[in-house]
């Protein structure tokens, strides 16, 4: 069966950086503007743009440190399986969140105050800490929430991979006993439909938490394995790790482009870039 992707998912690949940068900035204004008007109305006694600055420098702090938490994210990814070894770690998240959170938000203050000749009293710093980390708890879980969210839908949309079973593998679909190690095929759902893709026609892999990025023909789709376990079923004479996150068809690299830094770039021959170590160059060249 043929990829059926629709054509806007093909499309939005190329834009999902600035879509999902545009995203963010558009819920914080959103959530900025709300807060500041339920708190000017709440306090009435004071001008508007007190509460404004007041969220204004939440937001942005709050901003400023998602990257962080997407990367955080990746590393201890939250799911059925690592729910009970992962969420130790994002309980310990919430609390390095709001250290960094409420500094840097009353640094700004302080700065924007200071910027008109006033000055901002920033009180007992228990209390305020105690009062953020409340609302910093809450923001950590909506944006782990809307993290989980995008990843889940985006895995729908892009499609997992397998390795086929072993009826499949008896039926011809992938190598004869005693090859099985290397299967040629693997299985890929998307949007409730099934088909094959080829393993010489993988263009690279990327480490992707527990899961390794399949890049074939432009799509990728997702298969639960670690990179090393992956590159295990793969033919050793076609694929090579380059980086300690990436790995490519050596049929499939089109450029090597040496950096000052003794790393590399490679451009693949689908135009994709993926980054080469040090580390691994020798092992490249002797291919």
């Amino acid at each position: 069966m043929s990829d059926t992707t629709t054509p806007w998912l093909a499309r939005y690949q190329s834009w999902r950086r600035p879509a999902e940068i545009g995203f963010w900035v558009g819920v914080l204004t959103i959530h900025m503007l709300f807060n500041s008007i339920t708190a000017w109305i709440d306090l009435r006694n004071v001008a508007f743009v007190q509460p404004l600055v007041w969220e204004l420098t939440s937001n942005l702090t709050v901003g400023l440190l998602i990257p962080a938490l997407v990367a955080f994210e990746r590393r201890f990814p939250l799911r059925w399986d690592t729910l009970r070894r992962n969420l130790p770690w994002h309980l310990a998240g919430t609390l390095v969140f709001c250290a960094v959170h409420v500094p840097v938000m009353m640094a700004l203050r302080k700065a924007a105050y200071a910027s008109v000749g006033a000055s901002y009293q920033v009180g007992n710093w228990a209390s305020v800490f105690a009062y953020e980390y409340l609302k910093d708890v809450r923001s950590y879980v909506l944006i782990l929430g809307a993290l989980v969210s995008y990843r889940l839908l985006l895995l729908r949309l892009q499609g997992e991979a397998r390795v086929l079973d072993a009826p499949e593998t008896a039926a011809g679909l992938a190598p004869v006993a005693g090859t099985a190690a290397r299967p040629e095929r693997f299985l890929v759902r998307k949007l409730r439909k099934e088909f094959l893709i080829a393993a010489h026609d993988i263009e690279w892999l990327q480490a992707q938490g527990n899961y390794v990025g399949i890049h074939v023909n432009g799509h990728d789709y997702l298969l639960r394995s670690t990179l090393a376990d992956f590159l295990g079923q793969l033919d050793p004479a076609r694929f090579v790790q380059v980086h300690r996150s990436f790995a490519v068809n050596l049929d499939r690299i089109a450029e090597i482009e040496p950096l000052d830094s003794g790393d590399a770039r490679l451009r693949m021959k689908d135009g994709s870039l993926v980054a080469c170590s040090r580390r691994y160059r020798d092992a490249l060249g002797s291919r």
